[in-house]
């Protein structure tokens, strides 16, 4: 059973630092393409950053300077810095993952449960 978690969400102040961390475990064969994600109340769910396999990496425009996500193969951890937070990244974040399980390493995509993200003006 494969299960991700994230965790690092908070209350901050504009202008403050968060990093999330999203972990991956069970029997894992390999963890390739990471996103985060983020959804603030009455909008749409919208893609921050991404990670390749490679280490490729994608930033929505909104948090291009501010935002850096990286990953540690050998914990399994995909990490999302965010520096200079303002009020209108409120939101739940969530991290998308494709894993192949080791018992059949097939691709699947993985969703964490969220974790809240609160920047006060």
């Amino acid at each position: 059973q494969v299960q991700l978690v994230e965790s690092g969400g908070g209350l901050v102040q504009a202008g403050g630092s968060l990093r999330l961390s999203c972990a991956a475990s069970g029997s894992i064969f390999s963890t390739e393409n990471v996103d985060w994600y983020r959804q603030a109340p009455g909008k749409r769910r919208e893609l921050v950053a991404g990670i390749t396999t490679g280490g490729s990496t994608t930033y929505a425009d909104s948090v291009k300077g501010r935002f850096t996500i990286s990953r540690d193969n050998a914990k399994n951890t995909v990490y999302l810095q965010m520096n200079s937070l303002k009020p209108e990244d409120t939101a739940v974040y969530y991290c998308n993952a494709e894993i192949r399980p080791t018992i059949d390493r097939a691709l699947y995509s993985y969703w964490g449960q969220g974790t809240q993200v609160t920047v006060s003006s």
